[in-house]
């Protein structure tokens, strides 16, 4: 594995800077190939075995592979098959899709795919790639649909990012010894952090604005209520003409953190220990301006900060996503960590539900019910569940994840479907959009398999 065989002798061997060199001058990141057939529903190799002999975990594990395989599509624009978000959702987006290619990627002693299907570990790098391949010149990121044209298409009017591509990226190269992966992320990740600091700090305080509702996949989130969905003209570098915009995102701040981090990582694998230092020393920096700007010690919660610096005081799901990327040190930062576990995370009035977590804290004032479809306003997202463990065994939560996974696993089985979000404090899925939802499958298979007999502490992979 890279880990072993890089990371160890600190430097590449000579061979292996050429090679890698060779594969950075060289290797092509255009699309090709013609659109694939959706495969057939893949049968199992291996099952983990199940906490119960309840028969409803093997159905629903089948039902879950099955949406998976029927998810696999190749989109106009790559020409690769890749892991689509299903549902109502036809195309991929960086908020999601690489860590869910991902985690399909660590299922795939699970899956028995047939013989000239794609593997799961093969849709996991096309799920990294895709989104290099479509990079723009100037370094920005985008989105790809089943409906884009060939020529002109869309998604370029929102960074919409979450869990960062670059550690998604480096989790996969190091799970699979891939050093083409290894060089093209390193090299697109740079630029889009790049394109980020140019375009995404026009307040020039070092933290990473937001412009749009979708910036940060909130949809129909009361975190932004009054802002526009996209940026104007489709394009991501301009901002509404709105007094209060641009915003300092935590959650968007902590996503670079975490890619700083990972491109640091992927320096020294690469041989450039002056990179790499100058990444760590980039991500501690803007790890310090999250914590002195955009915590509030009162609230204990992370806010966003409005261009007339005044904290947007809604309790939304950006804290969670500040825990995902590691920002809080565990004993440095320990107070912090503390105050919005006890206060917010973990608490049955805020975020910690009976079906845990919830998008907006239940004791916000914005919290919305009755829950409508695609609501980022207080249902439980299985987005948000299938984050939950790059940081709860982090901080030293594996019994409350543990409870979590199984009131997801229970919910997802009652119903036998895989959809978007369900009510927190009943479990109910919202019926509104048809099942088939991938990051719902992926929260079962992930979740069953951790509760397996005997339970692994973690996955490779998912830190």
């Amino acid at each position: 594995m890279l880990q072993k065989k890089h990371l160890s002798a600190g430097l590449l061997e000579r061979r292996d800077f050429l090679k890698l060199t060779a594969l950075a001058a060289g290797s092509s990141l255009l699309p090709g190939g013609a659109p694939a057939a959706v495969r057939p529903a893949a049968t199992t190799s291996l099952r983990p075995e199940f906490p119960t002999s309840d028969p409803r975990w093997q159905r629903t594990w089948d039902a879950a592979l099955a949406v998976l395989a029927g998810n696999i599509h190749s989109l106009p624009r790559f020409g690769q098959p890749v892991l689509v978000e299903g549902s109502v959702y036809p195309g991929v987006w960086q908020e999601c899709a690489p860590q869910e290619g991902l985690v399909y990627g660590t299922l795939a002693s699970f899956v028995n795919s047939p013989a000239g299907a794609p593997t799961p570990l093969r849709i996991a790098r096309n799920n990294h790639m895709i989104f290099f391949a479509l990079q723009r010149e100037d370094g920005q990121l985008a989105s790809a649909k089943l409906s884009d044209p060939g020529q002109n298409a869309g998604g370029y009017g929102q960074i919409q990012m979450v869990v960062p591509i670059a550690a998604t990226a480096w989790e996969l190269a190091q799970l699979t010894d891939d050093d083409e992966l290894l060089v093209t992320a390193y090299t697109a990740c740079s630029r889009w952090d790049a394109w980020l600091r140019l375009y995404r700090d026009t307040r020039k305080t070092g933290l990473v604005e937001g412009f749009c509702t979708y910036d940060t996949g909130h949809d129909n989130s009361p975190r932004w209520v009054g802002i526009p969905n996209r940026c104007p003209d489709d394009d991501a570098r301009k901002c509404p003409p709105i007094a209060t915009l641009p915003r300092l995102c935590p959650d968007l701040s902590a996503t670079v953190y975490g890619a700083r981090m990972a491109l640091g990582h992927m320096a020294t694998a690469l041989g450039k220990p002056a990179e790499a230092k100058r990444w760590h020393t980039d991500a501690e920096t803007i790890r310090r301006l999250i914590l002195d700007r955009l915590y509030d010690l009162k609230d204990a919660a992370f806010y966003d900060l409005d261009a007339q610096n005044n904290f947007v005081r809604v309790r939304s799901d950006a804290i969670s996503r500040v825990f995902g990327e590691h920002v809080l040190n565990p004993v440095k930062d320990k107070a912090i960590v503390d105050a919005v576990w006890t206060r917010q995370l973990h608490n049955p009035k805020a975020f910690w539900a009976p079906y845990p977590l919830t998008s907006i804290a239940m004791d916000d004032p914005s919290f919305v019910r009755p829950i409508p479809r695609n609501s980022w306003g207080g249902a439980s997202q299985a987005l948000t569940a299938l984050r939950a463990p790059r940081w709860m065994l982090h901080y030293g939560k594996g019994t409350e994840m543990t409870h979590m996974m199984q009131q997801w696993c229970e919910a997802i089985m009652r119903h036998g479907e895989f959809r978007q979000q369900m009510d927190p404090l009943t479990g109910e899925f919202t019926q509104a959009d048809p099942s088939g939802y991938s990051p719902a499958a992926l929260v079962f298979l992930d979740f069953a398999r951790r509760l397996s007999k005997p339970a692994a502490s973690n996955v490779p992979g998912q830190p």
